[in-house]
């Protein structure tokens, strides 16, 4: 069970404080502000502010420079931020395409349980999507409804403060559930430490018609229910997070989406067969690795594994639909292989030295040598570049030099 956190009194006044004209102004100035100059703008902005409405302009200037990353600058520049909203929000390339496909499903009225500063609750306003966005938190409740008036979604963002397991979902379309995954002594591993707990989520899942429940990427697949669809998503190569999706037909189904192409992998989840290493090596994303989709992958790439227990694919020839110079798949990135060799530091370093390598890329997968640490052993030194991938071969550690292949276009 949540509990409605106490209101800190202090926080709130010092947040309205930065929607007062005054406030609103000191951020107007601060918008593109260097910290390397914050103690000398910070005196002089206290000449004619208050101290404390300066102190939390600057922060808030701060929170929107970083938010940038996942807002992009239009919005995180209008947007308010508290610490943890900024590390906790979905990414708008993220929440965009989950709202899309909420959108595209039919749905028109949702409640966003656990909304935090209102990401995902603006990302379906501005696909026509009237949102109910519930938090425990008054101060971040308040983030949420001037995030929502900011940026011109007010009226299809209610925002309310309360528990999120007391709210009737009944009248709404779908539940977006969003379970806090942070304690105070960091990350919870634990899908019943979320709060609200993951079964809970659940429970309040298969209630509604359709409903979409935000997880760790790192979830064990066994604690994925029968009924849902699983969605891993990741951004430019790196995965954000897991999408457990019910209603939609899709009960065990596995997904990996690639943003910002939007690609969607889905199919084969079991073992991918082996053999010698070919032309070209294949590193499949993060996500079709979390969804358990190598083999699906390495079946569309017409490649084997290079060892049964590592998601590295080779292939004789390009792959499927590529030209000599293309990766060929949006699935994985390619590279073309030079030398297959015994992992062997001394080696390595003789061998870079002879080709007159001083920028070097180690890649690993199946090892345990620290990337950091073997460059340093391998002291590169010269114009050249040079990929290394440090993994095993039947069992066996092996080091191959490789060249990548160009990405197809997004």
């Amino acid at each position: 069970m949540t509990h409605v956190a106490a209101p800190d009194s202090s926080a709130r006044s010092t947040f309205d404080a930065l929607l007062s004209s005054e406030g609103r102004q000191l951020l107007a100035e601060l918008r593109d502000f260097d910290p390397a100059d914050e103690l000398t703008l910070a005196t002089r902005l206290r000449r004619d502010h208050p101290a404390g409405l300066v102190s939390a302009a600057l922060g808030q200037a701060r929170l929107r420079q970083r938010a940038v990353a996942k807002f992009g600058a239009a919005d995180a520049a209008r947007m308010y931020f508290t610490p943890n909203g900024v590390e906790q929000a979905t990414r708008t390339t993220v929440a965009t395409w989950r709202a899309r496909r909420m959108a595209g499903l039919g749905i028109r009225r949702v409640a966003d349980l656990c909304c935090g500063i209102g990401g995902d609750a603006i990302a379906l306003a501005r696909e026509g999507i009237a949102v109910l966005a519930v938090d425990r938190d008054p101060l971040t409740c308040a983030v949420a409804e001037a995030n929502a008036e900011a940026l011109g979604l007010a009226g299809l963002i209610e925002v309310r403060c309360g528990d999120v397991t007391e709210v009737d979902t009944g009248g709404y379309d779908a539940v977006f559930l969003d379970p806090a995954r942070r304690g105070g002594r960091g990350r919870i591993f634990d899908p019943e430490g979320y709060s609200p707990p993951l079964s809970w989520a659940i429970a309040a899942a298969t209630a509604a018609p359709y409903a979409a429940v935000k997880i760790a990427p790192g979830i064990p697949h066994e604690a994925i229910p029968e009924q849902a669809e699983a969605e891993w998503v990741s951004d430019r190569g790196e995965v954000k997070e897991a999408v457990l999706w019910f209603g939609t037909g899709g009960a065990g189904v596995r997904r990996a989406t690639l943003l910002p192409a939007g690609d969607t992998l889905t199919g084969d989840t079991g073992q991918a067969p082996s053999g010698a290493p070919g032309r070209y090596l294949y590193e499949p994303d993060g996500a079709v690795i979390r969804a358990h989709l190598v083999a699906e992958a390495a079946r569309r790439l017409g490649g084997r594994l290079l060892d049964p227990t590592i998601a590295y694919i080779t292939t004789d020839e390009p792959a499927k639909g590529a030209g000599p110079d293309a990766a060929g798949s949006p699935y994985a990135s390619g590279y073309e292989i030079d030398e297959v060799l015994p992992f062997h530091v001394k080696r390595l370093r003789a061998l870079l030295r002879e080709r007159g390598v001083g920028t070097v890329t180690i890649k690993k997968r199946g090892s345990a040598i620290d990337p950091d640490e073997l460059r340093k052993r391998l002291k590169p030194s010269g114009p050249g570049r040079a990929t290394v991938v440090v993994t095993r071969l039947a069992g066996a550690p092996v080091m191959l030099l490789v060249r990548p292949l160009p990405r197809p276009p997004a």
